[in-house]
């Protein structure tokens, strides 16, 4: 593929530009009616398989999880999503934007992240509604650098 025709699929599918690849297991938490679904279709379209649930029973390769400020403890969700992964892997967290329902400060993102022993590497626009912080170990921070 073309560097030209990489960057039309950037804006095209969200899910380009958070780095999924196929073949990729992703296990979704905390979905709801919420949720930017053209970001979930577009991973889907990316891994060429469906997402799977918070009932999945071997580790993924990404978690990607959806937060707001009213879904409880944000390091507690973070610990419980580490569990989750190969070593290694990447934890997307995605949580409502400035003056959204359910907003959560940037400083509380990187303290229980920080605080659950992860690094954020990066933070996008994840579309309309949500922003993601892609979160990951320290020894996958340094591997994917």
């Amino acid at each position: 593929m073309s560097a030209t025709a990489d960057h039309a699929e950037e804006r095209t599918n969200p899910a380009a530009r958070l780095g999924f690849e196929p073949g990729q297991v992703v296990q979704e938490i905390g979905y709801d009616e919420d949720v930017e679904l053209e970001l979930r279709e577009g991973i889907e379209a990316t891994t060429g398989q469906e997402l799977v649930d918070e009932e999945y029973d071997d580790v993924a390769d990404v978690v990607l999880l959806w937060f707001r400020d009213e879904d409880g403890d944000l390091t507690d969700a973070l610990v419980d999503a580490i569990g989750l992964i190969e070593d290694g892997g990447t934890v997307w967290l995605m949580t409502p934007k400035t003056g959204r329902d359910g907003y959560v400060e940037p400083s509380d993102i990187n303290e229980a992240a920080q605080t659950a022993g992860l690094a954020q590497t990066k933070s996008i626009s994840a579309g309309k509604d949500w922003t993601g912080s892609r979160l990951v170990t320290p020894k996958g921070a340094k591997a994917k650098r």
